[in-house]
């Protein structure tokens, strides 16, 4: 990689983690990772791992100055749609004054800054949509993430935007994306609802994390969608998380947004064209069935770590490595 330090904000979600996987991999970086939380949930040598609130003009002003980053990539935001809608103060501290606390530190050394941004920035009347054009968004969490894009555009700072959407995957202790969280309710036999009006990409975390690393490696800057290759309705993901895992398809309803009356408005008619990010990034995004095929994978060998690393009944309980 071109860079020789990387920051990751954030680097206990989901994105997070992929993103700090694929550099401990791939690069030989120094790697910062960086949360709220007070540990990693998971070891990522040689990573070093740091406690940081982003809301804190302090606590990243110091951080920033710790870690001497090239790059600092933020993972870090408030993504649940609907309480971003009714805590806007929260929202915008977090999503808005979290990425005015990374620019402000990053001015001091220039580092690039990528900020991770998403499809609620558009109406979703007329998607999918490329990047350039227009943005309108409906919802506050919308507004708060392009506010965040525009905030760092007019910065001065090098910087890649990823715009994403429809994120999944799995990682240790992350919270449950609409995959996992379809995939736990059928299990247990639980009749759902999804829209079938709401249209978009399903992306795995994955590729998303190898999209931003890719940007990186190449020198690239400005706007990017990066996101799954299939365009389909929250029910027809729906439906094919079902066939993929094998579980009961008719557990799942259609049902129209307007149904739910949630706080948030929602793009309707939404999608990412992913064409620029194919070209300059020579990445080649999953299909649903691709990506969900990625994911079980992972399921199976976190829960295989999971009873390897579990006490054996009838014998002392040891941590350690032997």
């Amino acid at each position: 990689m071109t860079p020789h330090r990387v920051l990751v904000m954030g680097s206990n979600g989901l994105l997070g983690q992929k993103v700090a996987e694929t550099l401990v991999r791939g690069t030989s970086a120094v790697i910062t990772l960086s949360s709220l939380e007070d540990g990693p949930v998971r070891v990522l040598e040689p990573a070093e791992y740091v406690k940081t609130d982003l809301t804190s003009k302090k606590d990243v002003k110091n951080l920033v100055a710790r870690a001497e980053p090239d790059v600092i990539i933020n993972c870090a935001a408030i993504t649940n749609v609907d309480a971003c809608e009714t805590e806007r103060e929260l929202a915008w501290k977090v999503n808005v004054g979290g990425v005015e606390n990374i620019i402000e530190a990053a001015q001091r050394t220039g580092a690039t800054v990528v900020h991770v941004s998403s499809d609620y920035v558009f109406d979703g009347r007329n998607g999918p949509y490329t990047e350039e054009d227009r943005p309108e968004p409906l919802s506050y969490y919308g507004k708060s993430k392009l506010a965040g894009e525009n905030i760092l555009r007019a910065s001065g700072l090098p910087y890649l935007i990823a715009r994403t959407m429809i994120l999944y995957g799995f990682a240790p202790g992350v919270k449950a994306n609409f995959v996992l969280w379809l995939i736990q309710s059928l299990e247990k036999g639980t009749p759902v609802r999804i829209v079938d009006d709401q249209i978009g990409n399903p992306t795995l975390a994955d590729d998303l994390a190898y999209g931003i690393i890719r940007g990186l490696d190449l020198g690239k800057t400005g706007i990017f969608n990066i996101a799954g290759r299939d365009i389909a309705s929250r029910y027809d993901f729906a439906l094919r998380i079902a066939r993929a895992f094998a579980l009961d398809e008719s557990l799942i309803t259609p049902i129209k947004t307007a149904q739910l009356r949630q706080p948030a408005p929602r793009p309707l008619k939404s999608g990412l064209i992913t064409l620029k990010a194919e070209v300059e990034l020579g990445i080649s995004p999953s299909t649903i069935e691709q990506g969900l095929a990625v994911v079980k994978n992972q399921i199976t060998r976190g829960a295989r770590r999971a009873a390897d690393s579990a006490p054996v009944p009838g014998q002392p309980h040891t941590r350690g490595r032997g």
